[in-house]
């Protein structure tokens, strides 16, 4: 297993087919419809314009088997030292401890990039994602409750925080990446 930088070009076919199969089977995400080709074409251009990572998890044929990324937590300038991660393991590749590497490598993504607080905002269903997190120091800084609807049912999103060891008080010089 590798980490690679993503490209769409590369790795768009597979990203999608990730986000589809979590979007047809699980609360990972709270859609309800399949993302086009071409809606994963715009995710990766809104990431190269924010200059946000998407880093990939390959196996030995260069096949993906998860892969990470963050972006803005909010638009608004003051959260500008805060962002919001996600990762996604290919179903075949559940269970090898990729989940671990991956969190791993956005979190130091987000430290070289002078960030102070990085969210990960898990439904509470999915315990194994917020063990994943509690393991690697994250911590509930809240719950919205029945925030959701998906599957005929109510889903309770709770925010995952880790402060990242930055300066308490960042000045314009320290603005992040």
């Amino acid at each position: 297993m590798r980490l690679v930088p993503c490209s769409f070009a590369k790795h768009g076919p597979a990203i999608q087919a990730i986000f589809n199969h979590e979007i047809a089977h699980s609360a990972s995400l709270y859609e309800e419809e399949p993302r086009s080709l071409a809606t994963i074409e715009a995710w990766f251009a809104a990431k190269a314009a924010g200059d946000w990572p998407v880093i990939g998890a390959e196996d030995d044929q260069s096949r993906l088997m998860g892969f990470t990324t963050m972006g803005p937590f909010r638009p608004h300038p003051g959260y500008r030292f805060t962002a919001e991660h996600s990762i996604y393991i290919e179903t075949g590749s559940r269970g090898q401890g990729l989940g671990g590497v991956l969190l791993q490598e956005i979190i130091a993504q987000a430290i070289t990039r002078k960030l102070h607080s990085l969210i990960g905002v898990i439904d509470q269903a999915n315990q194994a994602s917020v063990a994943l997190h509690q393991k690697h120091g994250f911590v509930l800084s809240g719950v919205l409750r029945e925030a959701g609807n998906k599957f005929d049912r109510w889903l309770d999103a709770g925010f995952y925080q880790l402060i990242l060891p930055t300066s308490a008080a960042p000045s314009e010089e320290a603005r992040p990446h």
